[in-house]
């Protein structure tokens, strides 16, 4: 019952405001900062949100949901629970509001609970219960990315949710509080322009909910000052489209994307998006750590990038070489996104006019497989690490917005690794730069001719030394003249009716002999049954 939480949580007290708690660090001249994280048992998740909490003077707490609660399947989550089975976070339904509440307990600073589910109805009535009142997500932004539940569904699941937990909340004295995850949705290469125009119109589907406290979010992209420029046009949109009563904040994600593998590559990337958000006007910051590319990271980890992030913060409002929001012209991303907005707008119902724009190609997130999603744009990046649009489909976007052609295979994978690549080669030649004298020389090994043999002779030297290590540190170059990985025979941009098909179930060649243990470098199938049949 609404009128009974203490009775359901055993809990008296109340957490911070998300909103408020924002509005007192902005006004301080502080950036919140706030780490992703979930640890599945009680006692790790109060010691974890403790350990935030003790971080720094403007910092959030999050419980980050596990997989099995993500998709509703909350009878897998208490299985797993009770074999005591590894999950990717905290099972909030699982646990039940009474335990969660006690998890919460006395903090000082608010927590957020995020998710990424296409019907979070299960997820915030406990959290509800709980005395939780902060969450995030999107009826589109938890529904194209994530699965295949049909858009219209997720809608209908986002409308009810949100109500009622603005109705819950209301009801218990606190605020309910939503952010928009449509500034991130694939993570990388979506132009900024859809994310804007995504983060604004779930931000407005919220408060058709009754929800008048929300954050819009951005997720860092591939050049800092188109960043900037979204995060300026994204606050001119929230100040016109947002009634005067709704309180909001910007809120930043860390690059989304393939991260660095080398610690300082990340680091580099770290300090850029705390760059990124205090010069482009945010007042929260999402940050990751330098694990990202490796595993799930520890609570060390995230709290020393928090610190890390806090730092940077504090340096980067006087002595960044990035310009600040005010600086930029944000044009060309103010336009696009507003002629993405405006067919929305005209539905008057923020959900039916997004589930008309997706039905019409009129939104459309480029490389994104799900039904509902008409798949005819495509990003890419340009020479300069801006990203624009190479196929617009249907977008109502000036003509001049499509830049170029389609993308081929070879050229996404490169994109993709664009942020990685470029922060890891940084990275390496700082390193050169300044030698470290007594590390032993290490073994450099290089295949020249890199098409599928070639990748061959890698994955057996990889498998060998992870079996019977060197003794030093070994670099493989991979050099080929026309597409490392492809090669010319195999490469990616020749015509679809001239690339080489061979059936799956006739491969002969594997990295290593039959092998029941798990998928690993040098280890064959089970048996030639367990290929598909197909084409590779």
């Amino acid at each position: 019952m609404l009128t009974n939480r203490v009775e359901v949580t055993g809990r008296r007290d109340r957490l911070p405001d998300l909103g408020e708690y924002v509005a007192r660090a902005a006004a301080q001249g502080r950036l919140v900062v706030q780490p992703r994280m979930g640890l599945p048992e009680p006692q790790q998740m109060t010691a974890g949100l403790w350990a935030v909490a003790a971080a720094g003077p403007s910092v959030a707490g999050t419980i980050t949901l596990d997989s099995y609660t993500r998709v509703g399947d909350h009878v897998s989550a208490r299985k797993a629970l009770d074999e005591g089975q590894p999950l990717n976070g905290f099972p909030l339904v699982a646990h039940g509001a009474p335990v969660t509440a006690q998890v919460t307990a006395g903090l000082p600073v608010p927590v957020q609970v995020r998710h990424g589910s296409a019907d979070p109805g299960e997820i915030f009535r406990t959290m509800a219960r709980a005395g939780l009142s902060a969450s995030e997500g999107g009826p589109v932004s938890y529904c194209l990315p994530y699965g295949r539940t049909p858009l219209a569904e997720s809608v209908a699941a986002w409308r009810d949710a949100s109500a009622q937990l603005a109705d819950r909340c209301r009801a218990q004295g606190t605020r309910a509080h939503l952010e928009t995850f449509g500034g991130c949705l694939l993570g990388q290469l979506c132009p900024p322009s859809l994310l804007i125009a995504m983060s604004v119109l779930e931000a407005l589907f919220f408060v058709q909910q009754g929800v008048e406290s929300v954050s819009l979010s951005y997720a860092q992209q591939t050049h800092p000052v188109q960043d900037i420029e979204a995060l300026a046009a994204l606050r001119v949109l929230a100040h016109e489209l947002l009634p005067s009563r709704v309180d909001w904040h910007l809120v930043l994600y860390t690059f989304m994307g393939v991260f660095p593998r080398t610690a300082e590559g990340a680091k580099q990337l770290l300090d850029t998006s705390a760059d990124i958000a205090v010069r482009g006007g945010a007042e929260r910051l999402i940050v990751k750590t330098v694990a990202e590319a490796h595993r799930i990271p520890t609570v060390a980890e995230n709290l020393t990038a928090l610190h890390t992030a806090d730092a940077r913060a504090q340096r980067a409002r006087s002595a960044s070489q990035l310009p600040a929001a005010h600086q930029v012209d944000a044009q060309v991303s103010l336009a696009e996104a507003r002629a993405l907005i405006e067919p929305v707008l005209e539905h008057g119902d923020i959900g039916e006019g997004l589930l008309a724009a997706f039905r019409d190609g009129y939104l459309d997130v480029p490389f994104c497989l799900h039904a509902d999603n008409r798949g005819l744009t495509q990003g890419f990046i340009d020479p300069e690490g801006r990203l624009g649009w190479a196929q617009t489909g249907r977008l109502p976007l000036p003509r001049a917005s499509a830049w170029r052609g389609r993308l081929s295979s070879g050229e996404l994978l490169t994109m993709l690794y664009f942020n990685a690549d470029r922060h890891d080669e940084c990275a390496v030649q700082l390193a050169a730069e300044i030698p470290a004298l007594t590390a032993p020389h290490p073994y450099r090994v290089a295949v020249i001719g890199a098409g599928p043999r070639g990748l061959a002779v890698l994955e057996r030297l990889a498998a060998r030394l992870t079996v019977q290590p060197a003794g030093r540190p070994v670099e493989l170059y991979a050099i080929d003249a026309v597409q490392p990985g492809s090669g010319r025979i195999w490469r990616t941009d020749q015509a679809d009716s001239l690339l080489m098909n061979t059936p799956a179930g006739e491969v002969t060649m594997f990295s290593g002999p039959r092998d029941v243990g798990p998928t690993r470098p040098g280890a064959g199938p089970r048996s030639p049954a367990s290929y598909p049949v197909g084409f590779c």
